[in-house]
């Protein structure tokens, strides 16, 4: 899975849940299994979500997809 602003959180977090500490570190929560958040993460695109967290989009991009790398 190549990870573009489109992406889903919600896709990223089935897919990839173990990266986690990667977007902790980048200033993004940890999303509980049944939380409202979690919810609210199937609407949020990857755009989004650096805008919400006020961080440069395609910085975002280049750890998102680097941290996916690694796990393949």
């Amino acid at each position: 899975m190549t990870i573009t602003k489109e992406t889903r959180v919600f896709d990223i977090l089935n897919e990839y849940g173990d990266i986690a500490g990667v977007m902790e570190a980048m200033g993004i929560k940890s999303v509980g299994r049944y939380s409202l958040r979690r919810i609210i993460t199937r609407f949020i695109s990857v755009e989004k979500a650096a805008k919400i967290h006020k961080k440069p989009l395609e910085e975002f991009l280049v750890t998102l997809n680097k941290a996916v790398e690694q796990k393949k």
